[in-house]
């Protein structure tokens, strides 16, 4: 059998096909001691770091227009201390809600409490002691079942009760600055997940109103997302996408169109629930999703400080 005459291809001029990369989207060199600006405006335009560079600006402009930006995440990020710079972003007014799993409020309490948190677990739990600090199950649980009988979410009977206690390391602490500066600040608890329900001091029906009001608070956040909106996952793999979708079905059910946002989701691997219940079925109505894959100690400071260059 013969071979097919290759001379008989048809071609074009490279200049006129239309390519997926430019020379001008190229990173370019940074002089050292240059500022941040010069290095964040050097990154390449092209996949992950056009992706963060989009999420900058969705940021950026939800701030100046005072829209909605919740941000979600899980405990991971205050383990890793990042709190601080969360905190800088709730004072300046750019992150206006967040929500957290049941573990946050314990690394969160522990750090105003004692400016430490994160025990071993391996090693403790060989002995059965993992979990078992006594001010952390007694303080946080009595929180909890005052906040309770106040009407309160959870996450403002912790709060309040750190501000209250006057914790040395209070200012550590995002639960306590959100309840003094009036800033939504929900908690989502799974029964039997937190080192606190280990303990006699846990009152299940408190933990769950307190919960519930919170999921009906975080309603309320998440019936503002609208045109300039944004929302954040940062390493909650299960319970806060889940929590977010179901508030998503119930604002739209009320009428409040929920779409038209930007979705973003950070986290060291790609998750099928935040890819699907944060980023996809939301936005399918309309907005903008982004994933960048990565540890949350080095995407969350880029975030911060890229956002607070163009404030």
């Amino acid at each position: 059998m013969r071979g097919l005459d290759f001379t008989k291809l048809k071609t074009y001029p490279a200049g006129s096909r239309k390519s997926k990369v430019r020379f001008d989207a190229f990173a370019k060199p940074c002089r050292k001691g240059g500022s941040f600006s010069a290095y964040y405006d050097s990154l390449p335009n092209f996949l992950a770091a056009k992706d963060f560079k989009l999420i900058v600006n969705a940021v950026v402009e939800a701030a100046t227009r005072r829209r909605t930006f919740l941000l979600m995440f899980g405990a991971h990020v205050i383990k890793v201390g990042l709190s601080p710079l969360v905190l800088e972003l709730i004072r300046r007014k750019v992150v206006t809600a967040i929500a957290m799993n049941g573990a946050g409020i314990i690394h969160d309490f522990e750090l105003a409490y004692m400016g430490s948190t994160s025990e071993d677990v391996s090693a403790a739990l060989a002995d059965g002691s993992f979990g078992m600090a006594e001010e952390t199950h007694r303080l946080l649980n009595g929180a909890i079942r005052d906040g309770a009988k106040r009407g309160w979410g959870l996450g403002r009977a912790v709060g309040a009760m750190i501000n209250a206690r006057r914790l040395p390391h209070r200012r550590l602490s995002l639960l306590a600055a959100c309840h003094r500066l009036g800033v939504p600040a929900t908690v989502h608890v799974a029964i039997g997940t937190d080192i606190i329900h280990q303990q006699s001091t846990a009152d299940g029906a408190a933990i769950g109103q307190t919960s519930m009001a919170d999921f009906r608070t975080l309603v309320g956040v998440v019936a503002t997302l609208g045109p300039g909106a944004v929302v954040g996952n940062i390493g909650s793999a299960v319970v806060l996408p889940e929590v977010f979708l179901k508030a998503v079905s119930i604002a739209r059910n009320l009428k409040h169109p929920v779409k038209d946002f930007t979705a973003f989701d950070f986290d060291m691997l790609r998750q099928y629930r935040p890819a699907e219940n944060v980023l996809k079925r939301p936005t399918l109505a309309g907005g903008r999703a982004y994933h960048v894959t990565g540890h949350h100690e080095l995407l969350v400071p880029l975030l911060v400080r890229a956002v607070m260059e163009r404030l």
